[in-house]
């Protein structure tokens, strides 16, 4: 197959802090060195990249693409991946919404690096996909706050199922919970995290962030506390609405992101795929490391070097 022949990449911005659009770059060949460095490139600076009329039809093609960027994960610790396709994960309305802040299994000691997102069947209005920059968010905070995220430490785990909260009906919710949380994952992760590849510091926290490792303090006190910083992830100016069309694919960095997923179409059809790249184990702005407290997710994820 021939290669992309080598031509400097334009990516026009979607907002000031995060997000990117380019449209009808050929994805499913052989992307060039250089091709692969601009893409990589471009999401370290806008953090969450969409790429319409893509050429991605096919979960091949977007296994391949996301391949370029490092090793994959399978599909997910503990929910079925597509029939036949291990590293491909169904986000599908029919298994319920993920309309709740998060980030791709931080429950794991070395959550996905990037994640990829591609169209498959669209409702015919709504269901966009919210995509917020924690980098923005730890620069917004005041300094004596920003101090104070900086020493903390939040344990992210899996019993608790973003996919389908328990409050929302939905006919196979339970079975979905079970599978979901049929392994427990606890991890440390450093409330401030530290991105490998720009040095920017973000805040490291969402759905999976259940409380602060700080001894004395009570359950509601860490919400309370993780609430207040999540506040400043979700602010209107840190988000990028991402409006779906066929043929599209959304690449964004999981280091330094959250993203929602709105339930506003009505109960119409939803559904996309998902491809994840192995990442690295986390480190806070004093050098140390993520900690699994339970769960082995190596079966799911290589570490990535850094």
């Amino acid at each position: 197959m021939t290669a992309i022949t080598e031509t400097k990449l334009e990516f026009a911005k979607l907002g000031s802090r995060i997000g990117a659009e380019i449209r009808g770059l050929d994805l499913s060949g052989d992307l060039s060195e250089s091709t692969v460095a601009q893409i990589r490139a471009a999401l370290n600076e806008h953090k969450a990249l969409v790429f319409r009329e893509a050429n991605i039809l096919t979960d091949e093609a977007q296994v391949k693409f996301a391949s370029h960027f490092g090793p994959l994960t399978t599909a997910h610790p503990t929910v079925a991946s597509v029939e036949g396709e291990a590293n491909v994960l169904p986000v599908d309305s029919e298994n319920g919404s993920a309309n709740n802040w998060h980030t791709d299994v931080t429950f794991v000691v070395n959550p996905p690096q990037a994640s990829t997102l591609r169209s498959i069947d669209l409702p015919s209005y709504g269901g966009e996909t919210l995509i917020a920059s924690s980098a923005g968010a730890y620069a917004d905070l005041p300094e004596e706050l920003r101090n104070f995220a900086d020493t903390l430490w939040a344990i992210h785990t899996n019993d608790y199922d973003y996919s389908v909260p328990k409050n929302l009906e939905h006919e196979n919710a339970e079975e979905r919970r079970k599978e979901f949380t049929r392994i427990k994952f606890e991890t440390a992760h450093p409330v401030v995290r530290v991105h490998p590849l720009t040095g920017e510091r973000g805040l490291f926290i969402g759905g999976f962030a259940q409380r602060l490792r700080i001894v004395g303090l009570s359950n509601t006190e860490s919400r309370d506390i993780l609430r207040l910083l999540q506040a400043y992830v979700t602010r209107p100016e840190n988000i990028v609405r991402v409006n779906w069309e066929p043929n599209q694919l959304v690449l964004f960095d999981n280091r330094i992101t959250q993203h929602y997923a709105p339930d506003n179409y009505d109960g119409q059809q939803r559904k996309l795929n998902r491809v994840t790249i192995a990442g690295e184990i986390p480190v806070g702005i004093d050098g140390k490391a993520s900690q699994s407290i339970q769960g082995d997710s190596s079966t799911y994820s290589v570490v990535a070097p850094l």
